[in-house]
């Protein structure tokens, strides 16, 4: 008995060893697969009318740097849309402030309609807003971004050249306070550690989606034959359901790193941490219950327990292959992934150190995200809550 213990200790152990290698070389292989923005060639005679679309709903501490990056750019044709939706706060007195500046004249500010049954509130915006512009080109970029002069040229000379319907890029994430910063990279880890970016590419398998709702730009004729974000209006996770529209209506998605183009500082604070991923966890997963415990016992099983197994060979003074060295050699995979991401994408290092407290927190945003969603009222984002709306696509 004690025998068979030993070998299928060894055997689990290897097993999960196996698991991380296969998500490290998932990681290696995306680092190769997934490319920079090019470096924004394209001549003005080539350039297409880009209408910069910005939904905004109590966006008082972001409106002004996000707009007036917009306003910045060092592209030749394009309009910057923003919708107020609604605001309380001085979203719109700063909007006003911003459109009678020098470069005012290419700023459009909507007040948004009431948010229609069935509809939440970004995809009503983003519609919105798409009704309202005139380029061939359509970008929505959150109000919480900031875009540095040559970003719109460098993405629309990547959408041109890759003949493109749908592209999304991944902004660098500003992160503050402790929180920011152990929680929101996760973002990256999942999707860099899980999804091979070049089947995103490669495959027009709906599977394979990989989208960004900080920065997706549009061909107008893509968005509109998917029928716009009205195809998306009841689904909180409308970028990765935008990129499953456009697969299956035939069209083609590709995703660029453009951490040195774009910024994002996605949450303030721990509190807005904490409820903006609740909002979205679940939903990323479809509402799929059997899939988010699915991922939840898969972080246990990858990221805590060779901790458990470590700390319990070191107090029984045992270094045996099973519960020490194949443990050690889990948790440095796994913190090396950690800083492999944080390299690509502009982030902080020592989080990675912190590897194992990130996943704790994301399990019990997990959690929290279920219960919510399942059992309360719904997530609640800006002042609204969503209930929870069966998909049956």
């Amino acid at each position: 008995m004690a025998a068979f213990f030993i070998i299928a200790m060894i055997l689990y152990q290897l097993f999960i060893l196996g698991s991380l290698v296969v998500f490290l070389g998932i990681v290696l292989k995306n680092l190769v697969d997934f490319p920079d923005l090019p470096s924004g060639r394209l001549t003005d005679t080539a350039a297409p009318k880009v209408s910069m679309l910005v939904p905004a709903r109590n966006e008082e501490l972001n409106i002004v740097g996000c707009v007036s990056s917009l306003l910045a750019q060092e592209y030749p044709d394009f309009e910057v849309i923003v919708l107020d939706d609604q605001s309380t706060d001085g979203t719109r007195a700063l909007l006003l402030d911003l459109a009678a500046g020098p470069t005012g004249n290419r700023l459009r500010i909507l007040d948004g309609a009431t948010l229609p049954d069935g509809w939440h509130g970004k995809a009503w915006a983003c519609q919105q807003l798409a009704d309202n512009a005139s380029g061939r080109l359509l970008l929505f970029t959150d109000a919480d971004t900031r875009h540095r002069p040559d970003a719109l040229r460098r993405a629309v000379e990547a959408i041109e050249t890759s003949g493109a319907d749908m592209m999304s890029l991944t902004p660098a994430q500003d992160t503050e306070s402790f929180w920011e910063k152990l929680i929101v990279p996760l973002v990256y880890h999942i999707l860099f550690s899980y999804l091979p970016i070049g089947m995103v590419w490669k495959s027009r398998a709906p599977a394979f989606c990989y989208a960004i709702g900080q920065f997706i730009l549009f061909r107008r004729e893509a968005y509109a034959r998917i029928g716009g974000h009205r195809s998306v209006c009841s689904n909180l996770v409308e970028d990765v359901w935008l990129c499953k529209m456009v697969k299956r209506s035939g069209g083609r998605v590709v995703a660029f790193n453009g951490a040195d183009a774009v910024s994002c500082r996605m949450y303030r604070g721990f509190g807005e941490v904490w409820s903006g991923f609740s909002k979205n966890l679940f939903a990323g997963f479809g509402n799929n219950a059997a899939v988010l415990f699915l991922l939840v016992a898969l972080v246990v099983l990858l990221y805590l327990a060779p901790y458990g197994f470590v700390l319990s060979a070191l107090m029984q003074g045992d270094r045996s292959a099973g519960i020490f060295w194949v443990p050690a050699a889990q948790i440095a995979i796994a913190v090396c992934i950690r800083f492999i991401i944080a390299v690509k994408f502009r982030q902080p290092m020592w989080p990675a150190l912190l590897h194992a407290a990130s996943q704790v927190m994301l399990i019990f945003i997990a959690i929290n995200s279920f219960r919510i969603t399942t059992f309360g009222r719904g997530p609640v984002w800006k002042g609204r809550s969503y209930r929870f709306q069966a998909d049956n696509r």
